[in-house]
């Protein structure tokens, strides 16, 4: 999955007002990105849909930051 795709998912999640997601967004964290768990919940599940692999649900809540949610996802796809 790229950083391309990752922000058009976030965009259909919705976003704050004055949060650029063209800009520096990978190490900033959900919170700063105007995020809240719900939210980031369906981020994950819509990476996951469309990068077709499971991140296990115990691992979801270290995923503090859009890079954290796309390495994961690329793992998953490598071991696959």
């Amino acid at each position: 999955m790229t950083l391309d795709e990752l922000r058009t998912i976030m965009r259909q999640c919705g976003v704050e007002d004055g949060v650029d997601l063209d800009g520096d967004i990978l190490d900033r964290t959900w919170a700063e990105l105007g995020y809240d768990s719900l939210a980031v919940l369906e981020i994950t599940t819509a990476v996951q849909h469309q990068a077709q692999n499971r991140i296990p649900e115990d691992e979801l809540g270290d995923l503090h930051t859009p890079r954290l949610l796309l390495s994961r996802a690329g793992e998953q796809n490598r071991a696959a």
